[in-house]
C-alpha cells in the first residue's frame, strides 16, 4: 500500500492516485510497444491523409491518458482515466470524417457510455462496502459491511464485469467493435485492437481481482454467467470471422474472439490459467496490431478490402505475407509463438479447475476456435502464396515499400514469437 503518487485529493475516499505494479507494468509493455510501432507505421499510412495534426493530436493523447490509466492506483483513478481514454480515442475511429465514420464512432461512443454507466453502477455499490477504492490483491471488501448485501455486491460486480467486457468486445455488447476497426484508418485499428480492447480487460482484472476478491465471486452466479458469456463470445466471434469476406472486419471478428480467450483464463480462477490470460494479452496484442498494419498495407497496394483480393499477393509481397504468416500461427497456437505457450497455460489451467463442466467444456470451445481461426487467416496465406492455375498477375510491377513499413510490423512479429520463447521476461511473476 505503499509508494502511491497522489496528484489530487476530492476527499478521504476519491484521490488522483497513481503506482506501478506488475499488471501496470504489463499494460504499459503493450501500450507503449504498440503505440510506437504503430506510430512509425502511420509516417507511410498517414503521409496522404489529411487533417494530420489533429490525428498526431489525438493520437499521442491518448497513449498518455493510457499510460496514466495503467498506472492507477484506485478504481477512481482508473476509471477517471478510462472515461478520457473514450473520449480521445473516438476521433481515431472518425478521422476520414466521412458519413460511415462519423456513424461509427458514434456507436462506439454510444457503447462506451452504456459500458461505463454500468461500471459507474458497480462504482458506487462497491464504494459503501469496500474499506476502500485502492488496489489490492485479494480485494477491498469490508466483509461486516458486506454480510447480509452479498447479493448488491455481486450484483455489481457482475455490472462491473459487462461495463468493462463492453470495450473488450464481450458478446452481447461487441457490435461496436466490427463498425468501428474497419471503418477507422489502419494504424488506429491496430492501437484499438491491441491496446485500447485490452483496457477493458485491465478493468475485469482491476474491479474483480483487485477490489471485489476472487474468493467472494467464486462460485456464484456471477462465475458462472460470465464463462458462459465468454463461450459464446469466443465461439461466435471465430465463426462470424470465418464467413467474412472484408478483410479488416475479418480481424475485428478475430479479436472479438480472441480478447475473449482472455477474459476465460480470468474467469475460471485458476493460477495457471491467469498466467495464460496474461501471455495472451501480450500475444495477441502484438500479432493483431501487426495483422492490422499489413492489412493496411494490402487495401492501399489492391485497392480492395475484399480478402478475395489478396489472390497471388504473395508474389509481389512476400516478406509482408511471411509476417502475416508468422502472426497467423499465433493467432491460431502454433509453437513456438506466443499464443500457442498462452493457449496451453488456459487449457492446462482450465482443466484444473474441476469447476461444473468448464473444465473440459473451455478447452472444447479454445479448440474449435482455434480450428476456424486457421481456416479464416490460413485461407488468405495459402492464397496468397499459392493462388492456383488460373491465377493471373495484372502485370504491374511490386511497389517499393518503405522501412517505415516493414521495420514496425517486423519488430511487432518477432515480438508475437518472443512471448512464447521467454514468456517470464515480458509477464514475469509465477512463469
Amino acid at each position: 500500500m505503499d509508494n502511491f503518487f497522489t496528484l489530487y485529493k476530492f476527499n478521504e475516499r476519491l484521490a488522483l492516485s497513481y503506482r506501478v505494479d506488475r499488471i501496470s507494468i504489463i499494460f504499459l509493455v503493450a501500450a507503449v510497444s504498440l503505440f510506437l510501432c504503430a506510430g512509425i507505421y502511420s509516417l507511410y499510412y498517414m503521409k496522404d491523409k489529411e487533417h494530420l495534426k489533429q490525428y498526431w493530436g489525438f493520437y499521442v493523447g491518448v497513449l498518455c491518458i493510457i499510460s496514466l490509466m495503467a498506472v492507477s492506483a484506485n478504481l477512481f483513478t482508473f476509471y477517471v482515466n478510462y472515461e478520457f481514454m473514450t473520449l480521445l480515442s473516438a476521433p481515431l475511429v472518425m478521422h476520414e470524417q466521412t458519413k460511415e465514420a462519423r456513424l461509427a464512432g458514434f456507436k462506439y461512443l454510444i457503447y462506451s457510455f452504456f459500458g461505463a454507466y454500468f461500471v459507474l453502477f458497480g462504482f458506487y455499490v462497491l464504494n459503501k462496502y469496500c474499506v476502500d477504492l485502492t488496489f489490492f490483491e485479494g480485494g477491498r471488501l469490508d466483509m461486516t459491511l458486506v454480510s447480509g448485501h452479498e447479493g448488491i455486491v455481486l450484483l455489481a460486480a457482475f455490472f462491473m464485469i459487462i461495463g468493462f467486457g463492453v470495450k473488450a468486445g464481450m458478446w452481447p455488447l461487441h457490435a461496436w467493435l466490427t463498425t468501428a476497426h474497419p471503418i477507422a484508418v489502419s494504424p488506429a485499428s491496430a492501437v484499438l485492437s491491441g491496446v485500447i480492447v485490452k483496457a477493458g480487460v485491465v478493468g475485469v482484472i482491476r474491479a474483480i481481482f483487485y477490489i471485489v476478491g476472487v474468493d467472494f465471486v467464486r462460485g456464484t452466479w456471477v462465475q458462472i454467467v460470465w464463462i458462459i458469456l465468454i463461450l459464446l463470445t469466443i465461439l461466435m466471434g471465430s465463426t462470424l470471422a470465418y464467413f467474412e469476406k472484408e478483410l479488416k472486419k475479418r480481424l475485428a471478428y478475430s479479436t472479438i474472439s480472441q480478447v475473449s480467450y482472455i477474459l476465460f483464463g480470468l474467469a475460471i480462477f485458476n493460477e495457471t490459467a491467469y498466467e495464460g490470460a496474461l501471455l495472451q494479452f501480450l500475444a495477441h496484442a502484438f500479432a493483431k496490431c501487426a495483422l492490422f498494419m499489413i492489412a493496411g498495407v494490402f487495401i492501399i497496394l489492391t485497392g480492395s478490402k475484399n480478402v478475395d483480393s489478396l489472390k497471388g499477393i504473395g508474389k509481389k509481397y512476400p516478406v509482408l505475407l511471411w509476417m502475416f504468416t508468422i502472426c497467423s500461427l499465433s493467432m491460431v497456437g502454433i509453437p513456438p509463438t506466443g499464443g500457442f505457450l498462452a493457449k496451453w497455460y488456459l487449457i492446462i489451467g482450465s482443466l484444473d479447475s474441476n469447476f461444473y463442466n468448464f473444465d473440459w467444456g473451455g478447452p472444447a470451445f479454445l479448440l474449435i476456435s482455434a480450428l476456424l481461426t486457421a481456416g479464416y487467416l490460413f485461407t488468405i496465406v495459402m492464397r496468397g502464396f499459392l493462388p492456383g492455375e488460373d491465377y493471373k498477375d495484372d502485370g504491374k510491377e511490386a511497389v517499393k515499400l518503405p522501412l517505415t513499413v516493414y521495420i514496425p510490423i517486423g519488430v511487432l512479429t518477432v515480438l508475437s514469437v518472443l512471448v512464447g520463447i521467454v514468456p517470464k521476461f515480458f509477464v514475469g511473476g509465477g512463469m
